[in-house]
């Protein structure tokens, strides 16, 4: 059941006058607060427009930045790009040039391998001519060491080569020259030497004081083919004469009686004598120049005084001649010259 409304009870001015003025005051402070409110958004627009305002900078700093950067990355590829495509170039010019140094290679290596075989070829044919040319000069000489310094020149040479075939060559020249080191020759220039200290000494030996008689005169030669040398011819007839003036009877001949023609005809058989085993050494004649020698001996022992320290100087020397003169074991080089002649014909081959 709806009651009825209290009745309004009148208010009073005074009332109303303070309600007004509290709302006056309430309306006031919402104002100042909303235009705080007003100011700090205006405060914080600003501050975040600035804000903004940078970072937008900033970003365009770093665009800028990022789009040089791409600009300076594309202008290397394209750089790169370049490079590679020169390298790529010059790596097929290079690989060319190396396919073509590598046929001037085989090139070359085939032509050093035909010079090499060449010269080995040369070396065996200068090998066997110098040998030849050594052998003969050692048999006019009479001396080993033509010989010796050619196969020692032979092997210098072979031992230079590369080429396996000189191996049996430098074997060759091995046995050779050990062979020739052995052998015996007689010293000629060291003979030569003893004949020529004895020919000085001719003319001062001392005649002897007696001497047997025709029993013990050297016999007379005969007369020199008419072939002979003008050499034989001369010493033959000088040996005759002296055969003939100085044959003698009886049993002593006293020397001292003899007659100056006679002594410088002794001397002078002498020096014939020794002129003869001297010839014969120079002309390899060995067992020509040992007789002379002998001869030579025998004509010191009978004629000139054996107490004399001259006359013993003189039979000493030439009896040691007589025992060095001696033929020669003449060494070949026959091991080398095969050798070489066996590859020379295989090299031909």
């Amino acid at each position: 059941m709806i009651q009825p409304a209290a009745p309004e009870q009148p208010v009073s001015d005074a009332t109303v006058v303070h309600s007004a003025a509290r709302l006056s005051r309430g309306a006031w402070w919402g104002l100042g607060f909303a235009w705080a409110l007003a100011l700090v958004a205006l405060f914080m627009a600003v501050t975040l427009s600035q804000r903004v305002g940078n970072l937008q900078e900033q970003l365009a700093r770093q665009t800028a930045d990022a789009m040089k950067t791409s600009v300076e990355a594309r202008t290397l590829a394209r750089h790169a790009d370049e490079q590679v495509q020169s390298t790529s170039a010059k790596v097929a010019a290079l690989e060319g040039r190396v396919g073509d140094l590598m046929a001037y290679r085989d090139k070359m290596e085939t032509l050093v391998q035909s010079v090499v075989r060449a010269r080995d070829e040369n070396v065996v044919v200068e090998l066997e001519a110098a040998l030849r040319f050594a052998q003969d000069q050692a048999q006019l000489t009479g001396s080993p060491r033509p010989l010796l310094a050619a196969l020692h020149t032979a092997e210098a040479r072979l031992s230079q080569g590369v080429d396996p075939r000189l191996a049996p060559v430098s074997q060759a020249v091995a046995r050779d020259l050990e062979r020739i080191q052995h052998a015996r020759f007689p010293d000629t220039a060291g003979l030569l030497v003893r004949i020529d200290q004895v020919q000085r000494e001719v003319d001062t030996l001392p005649l002897g004081k007696a001497r047997g008689g025709a029993g013990t005169s050297p016999p007379e030669q005969p007369a020199a083919p008419a072939n002979a040398s003008w050499w034989a011819r001369v010493r033959r007839s000088i040996s005759n004469g002296f055969c003939r003036i100085v044959r003698c009877s009886g049993n002593v001949v006293d020397l001292q009686a003899l007659r100056p023609d006679q002594v410088m005809l002794i001397r002078q058989n002498l020096r014939l004598r020794l002129e003869g085993a001297r010839l014969g050494l120079l002309a390899r004649q060995y067992a020509s120049s040992r007789t002379d020698l002998e001869a030579a001996l025998v004509l010191v022992q009978n004629w000139f005084d054996p107490t004399s320290p001259r006359t013993q100087a003189v039979v000493k020397t030439l009896s040691e001649s007589q025992d060095l003169v001696r033929a020669p074991d003449w060494p070949d080089v026959s091991d080398t010259l095969a050798a070489l002649r066996k590859l020379e014909s295989t090299g031909n081959d």
